[in-house]
This record gives C-alpha cells, structure tokens and sequence, in this order.
C-alpha cells in the first residue's frame, strides 16, 4: 500500500487490501476447486451488469478516509432509482460449496463500499446485494440486506480501527527507511571499476522511471551494483517495492547476500527483505492437502496469522529458513506466511515467475494495491527461454486416455467427444510433426464442454478427483487459456509419440512480448542486468520492452592480458564431425595442463558428447583427475562437483554447456584457471527450431541468429566468464570450433577479450 503524492501522513488501502487483513479468519482452504477462468468472471460481470437497467452505473470509484487511512476501491455496481448497490462473485458449481469465510469476507466489502456511497453521496440508508453468478447456468443468487448510514459508518470506523494501528506503524517504517535510505552510504570502501557505472545508470533509469538494458560483465559486483542505487533512489521516487528476481536459486542467495552487505554497512536501517522459494521446497506437509482438516498448519491459519505477522516483522531478513522458524514457531504455514509478507516488505527477492507469469503473484498484488515497484531482473539472458515457457502449454492424448478410464459417466461421454476430435486432428496432420495454423475450433469447443463437465461435476460432488483426472483437467484448462490469446506470437503443434500411437498438442510461445508488456509498461522500473545481453534488439523484440528502454554496455575491470582466449580454428564440433574431434580435443587439453597444471572446466554441447570425450582423455590421461556432471544431479551432487574446485587443486571437471555449471558459479582465483568450450551452444536443429526459425524470419528478418547463434553465444560468453572473476584473476579460455573464428561470431564476444 503507497502513501498518495499528496500527503506523507496518509495511508492508502484498497478495500479488498483492508478487509482481508481485518475480515479473514478460519482455516487456510486452498483445495482445488472449479472456479471460473480471468475471461469468465470478466464475461460473467458483463453479463449480470447487462441484465440491469438504464442508469445503472459499473466500476463505481469510491474512496474515504479514517484517521491517517485513505481507503480506496470499485464497487462493481449502483443503481441510483433503487438506492441498491451490488458485488458481484462469478463461481461455479453449488453456492453452497463456497466457504463460509469466502462469503464473510465478501459482506465486508460490500459494506465497506456501502459506508463510502453514503458519505459521497449524503444518503441515509442503501440498499446492499451480493450476487453471485454461477457461470455454467447463468444463474443468480441474491443476498440482500439495507444499511443505514450510521450501522455503515461503524462498521467501517470497526474495520478501519482494527487496521489503522498497523498502518500508523507502517507509515513510521516507510518515514524512517526512507530518511535512512537518503543517508545509505555505499556498503564498501570504493567501488569497483564497471560497478560505479552501472550503479549510476541504474539510479538513472529509476530517477526517470523508464527501463533498462544493462550488459555488465561478470565479476564486477552486478547484485549490489543494481540493488544499491534503486534503495538510493527509493525516497524520491517514491518507491514501495523492489522486486529482485533471479533464475535460480543462486541468484537468489546472491541478492539475500547483497542485501546483507548494504544492511552490514548500515546495522539500523529499517530494510525488511523477504525470500519467496517455490511451495514444493517451502512445504511442510507434502503429504497432506492445504486445508484445514488435513493439514495442522492450514487449520485455524487466519486466526493465528495476526501474531505470526507481528513476529515476521522483527526479523529483517525472511530468508527460507527464518520463514520457517517463524511460521511452525506460530502453528502456521511458512510458505503462505511468506506469501502473505510480501505486503509488508520493501525488497522481495524470488523467481521470474512472481512477476512476469500468467497469475504472478507479485504483479498481481502490486496492481490490486497500487504499488511503485521497481524490478531487478538477474541473469537476464534467461528471460527469453523462461518467458516462453510460462506461456507454453502442451496436451497429451495418452493422458486423455487415462482420463477417461477414471472418469464417471457424465464426464466420461465428454472425454469421449473429445478423443474423437482429437482423432480429426491426428486424421489431417499424419506426419511425425507437423505445424497447424490455430488450435482447431472443434477440438477447442470439445476441450471446453470437458473440462467444463469436469469442474461440474467436482463441484456437485465435492470430492477430490482422481490423480490422472486431475491432471488432464490442469493441463486442459492451461491449453485453453492460451488458446485464447493464440496469435503470430505462438505457434500450434502436433507431435507424434511412441511410433506414432499417440499425438501431442502444444502451444509454443515463440515471442513473450505480447504478454510481457504490461508487466513492463505497469512497472516503474524494470532493470534487467546481465554478462550477455547483445545484442540488445534480440531481447528488445522478443520481451516488449518500451521504446524508451535504456540501453548501457558497461565497461569491463578487466583486460585482455588476464585473459588468454585461443580460438581452436582446426577443430570442428558439429555432429557429424564429433567423433572425429575427440582426440584432437583431448589433446589440446592435455597440452595445456602440462603447461599449467590447476583447475579447469570443460564444456560440451550434450551428455554423451560429455561422456565420449571424458571416457577417451580418463583413458589416454590417468595422472589428470577427472570429475563430470551427471544427468539430473541433486543439489548435495552439484555442491560436491563444485566442491571439487578446490584453491591450488587440480583436474577437470567435464560440464554441459548451458547447465548447472555454466553460469551462476562463483570460483575466483586459483579454484579455476581455465576453460574449454567445444561447442558453440547452438540449440539443437530439429522440426520445433526450424519452425522457430522460420518464425523469427518472417516476424524480424533474422530467423537464424534469433533462433540458433545469440542463445548458442550466450552461453558460451556465460561459461567462459567462469574464469575471471576479480581483477586479480589470471586464466584460459579456448573456443573449440572453427566458427568461433568467423566475423559473425566474433562480433558477439566480449569486446575485452580483443584488447
């Protein structure tokens, strides 16, 4: 909640913000239940307010205040001749399913909207309706009541008096971290060369409030380069939120440490940073459902949250593990109370998906609640794959199958309909793989009678549904969703699986920016920061940034005689020439530990081209202690292949390029002296790339580097920059392929390696 421009000592809440800290309370229910898409509850809304009179106004702003409270929000709809003022809740299935709480909550707001029409409007009694609409019928249920001014006004001095406490505190916490901000001196002594020049850039680009392209090599401080000046710039511009987000779980620990080190520099300042892990690794009951009849600490959740948040709030940093003592200290979930923190922190460190996804959470809160945030995207070359992905969906015919065979009758005569439009699908597309050109309308209009018999039939019978049921309906609804949006930026597929047998559907997004942009355009900065972000029309094109978006190629600490960097012009890595380069590689590589025993990496384009080339040097070179990354490795497994990197040690540790070692890994001075990259990291050639290709092509006229030669660089750029990580480093880099030596792709490699 944002202090408006006008007033320091004011503090604003949506009503939906304010009746769900005061009106809330039970059990923590988050069973899943049918409940109508975005789409359909915006269609449902349409239709109730359509089935109203002339004169009767939607989307009514309404506002008042209490105390130091400004209270804010839209009731759905007022009809003045009736003096009657709606909510309207689209749901699905039996009302009666709906949790008491639920129905609590909603008469709060309703009333809280009451009280502010009555004071905008001088009435002296309104007449209130929630009405809820279940969306398969079309059917309303209206619960009525009448209010006088003054029963309303007390029930929002009530509602408001059991807030204003917690909002005069985090008023006090705003004035004082923001006065502390102000004074925040740099957490070092200098900073480093390159560091100063990003962190005045990104101070920049939120003074001005516009976003950033930031390409900073690694090594030089980018955590606190980016994260300090946004703090700096919070004061005057009125920032609320700083949302640090990270690929992976390292990147997360890097922002925790980062802001460990600023609050190091200053012990009193009033900084509240939270960390969001994903609910699988937060949850104490994997076992149970999160309901109170299940789980202990879903049970009575809300009741016991107002405590649990108080204690949350002395602890300045919510990283996992204090979540976790705080939560289980309280008998309450720690992922949920990690959620419901979010609120009350000023930087929030976690994935991609918190903002940039479909049902983000911190977007959403950030919306709802009228939040200044500014975004700090780290390794931001990952943002292209992964924002494809959280707009991707596939559906397979094997687990329709299965559906059907646990389905109850009335669901399992829509499976039935389905399949057979499934089979018109297969009929027309008789290829292993084969491009269609839109998610087909019957097969979309069977998906949705299925899922909708689904949710129906969940809802009337109220009890959890079969596992591969389940499945397919997540699944069902998710390819529903995006085919909704289907346009130029995605494309529809139909795969062949197990000989042919059965068929895959997908939708691939292939360019995020059509629903990336207002997550970019609602923000008020967005940094995004990284060792490979060139060339900047690549990730400016595919993630919708803004036209004004920043652009800064910092300069590196480093220069070319710390780095010795031998392209391998003799050596080809393509496929059809792997089996001939593994002696030559393994060669080299020899020759260049002889030379300089120590640590090194060594990075291959797949695991069995890994596993051809260790075997082969293991066997030609026992003295060399070898060591390689494994499919699927655990974190315990990737700590102790790392681990292996050990000050003046020696040997090879052989990695996959693009993998858990590839980037992210932090091994300075003599725990890593060198690096072979033998391969250039395109992606693999095959139907789904080529159409891609095709795709980047007709859209920007670079159908092949946007689909094969930037990410493939990229990657190469990130492992090499494994080797220098301070300025003191000294270190190797050979680039194993003769396309490593060709304009092209020289261009792309870091202009300090050419000094």
């Amino acid at each position: 909640m944002s202090e408006p421009a006008d007033s320091s000592t004011r503090y604003t809440v949506a009503v939906r913000a304010l009746c769900e800290f005061t009106a809330k309370q039970g059990d923590l229910d988050l069973r899943f239940t049918p409940s109508p898409t975005a789409q359909e509850g915006i269609a449902g809304h349409a239709v109730v307010t359509a089935r109203r009179g002339d004169g009767y106004r939607t989307e009514v702003s309404l506002s008042g205040d209490h105390g130091a409270l400004h209270v804010r929000g839209r009731a759905d709809g007022y009809d003045a001749r009736e003096n009657l003022l709606e909510e309207i809740k689209t749901y699905r299935g039996q009302l009666a399913s709906m949790p008491d709480n639920h129905r609590h909550l909603h008469w709060a707001q309703l009333r809280v909207y009451g009280h502010l029409l009555c004071a905008e409007l001088g009435l002296e009694q309104v007449n209130l309706a929630l009405v809820y609409y279940e969306i398969g019928s079309g059917h309303e249920t209206v619960l009525r009541e009448t209010r006088s001014a003054p029963e309303l006004r007390a029930l929002f001095e009530e509602q408001c008096g059991r807030f204003i406490a917690w909002a005069e505190q985090e008023l006090r916490h705003r004035e004082a971290r923001d006065a502390a901000l102000a004074a925040l001196p740099f957490p070092h002594a200098a900073f480093r060369p390159g560091q100063r020049q990003l962190a005045e850039t990104v101070f920049k680009a939120n003074s001005a409030g516009r976003c950033l392209l930031a390409q900073a090599p690694t090594g030089i401080g980018k955590t606190v380069g980016s994260l300090f000046p946004v703090l700096k710039a919070a004061p005057n511009q009125r920032i609320d939120k700083i949302f640090f987000l990270a690929a992976k779980t390292p990147g997360r620990q890097l922002a925790l440490d980062a802001a460990a080190t600023i609050r190091g520099a200053s012990p009193s300042l009033p900084l509240r940073v939270l960390e969001l892990a994903a609910r699988d690794k937060a949850c104490e009951h994997p076992d149970k459902a999160c309901q109170g009849t299940s789980c202990p600490l879903a049970k009575g959740f809300y009741d016991r949250l107002p405590a649990a948040r108080a204690a949350a709030l002395d602890v300045p940093v919510l990283d996992r593990a204090a979540l976790r003592a705080v939560g289980l200290a309280h008998d309450v979930c720690p992922y949920y109370l990690g959620s419901e923190m979010a609120r009350w922190s000023d930087v929030v460190v976690g994935d991609y998906n918190y903002y940039f996804d479909g049902g983000a959470m911190l977007y959403a809160l950030a919306q709802a609640n009228g939040w200044r945030a500014s975004v700090l995207v780290d390794e931001a070359h990952n943002m292209v794959a992964r924002a494809r992905a959280m707009y991707s969906s596939r559906i397979d015919r094997a687990a329709l199958r299965l559906a059907r065979a646990a389905a109850p009758a009335p669901v399992k005569k829509t499976l039935t309909k389905l399949a057979r439009a499934w089979g018109e699908i297969d009929a027309h597309a008789p290829h292993p793989y084969q491009v269609l050109p839109a998610p087909p309308e019957k097969f979309l209009s069977a998906l949705q009678g299925a899922t909708s018999a689904i949710n129906d039939h969940l809802a009337e019978q109220a009890v959890p549904l079969d596992p591969a049921l389940q499945e397919f309906l997540f699944d069902a609804l998710a390819f529903g969703r995006l085919a909704e949006s289907f346009g130029e930026h995605s494309l529809c597929d139909v795969a062949r699986q197990d000989q042919g047998k059965d068929t895959t559907l997908s939708i691939r997004n292939v360019v995020p920016a059509p629903f990336l942009k207002s997550r970019f355009d609602d923000a008020h900065s967005v940094t995004l920061f990284s060792a490979t972000l060139s060339p900047w029309h690549y990730f400016a094109d595919l993630l919708g940034l803004p036209p004004d978006t920043g652009w800064v190629d910092v300069e590196s600490p480093f220069t070319a005689g710390q780095l010795q960097v031998t392209i391998a012009a003799d050596i080809s890595t393509r496929y059809q020439h792997r089996a001939a380069s593994l002696a030559p590689i393994a060669r080299l590589m020899a020759d260049q530990y002889a030379r300089q025993p120590g640590n090194y990496l060594a990075f291959f384009s797949s695991f069995d081209y890994l596993a051809q080339a260790a075997d082969l040097f293991a066997r030609q070179h026992p003295e060399v202690p070898v060591w390689r990354q494994e499919r699927r490795m655990s974190e315990r497994e990737r700590a102790a292949f790392l681990d292996r990197f050990e000050p003046n040690g020696r040997g090879i540790g052989f990695a996959v390029l693009g993998g858990a070692f590839g980037e992210g890994v932090d091994l300075p001075g003599a725990r890593l002296i060198g690096a072979f990259v033998a391969t250039l990291g395109l992606p693999q050639l095959n139907p789904v790339n080529e159409q891609l290709r095709a795709r980047m092509q007709a859209m920007f006229g670079a159908g092949y580097d946007y689909t094969y030669l930037y990410p493939g660089l990229q990657k190469v750029v990130q492992a090499a920059g494994r080797v220098i990580r301070t300025e003191q480093d000294q270190g190797v880099v050979y680039l194993i392929d003769d396309r490593f030596d060709t304009p092209d792709v020289r261009a792309l490699l870091p202009r300090w390696w050419q000094q």
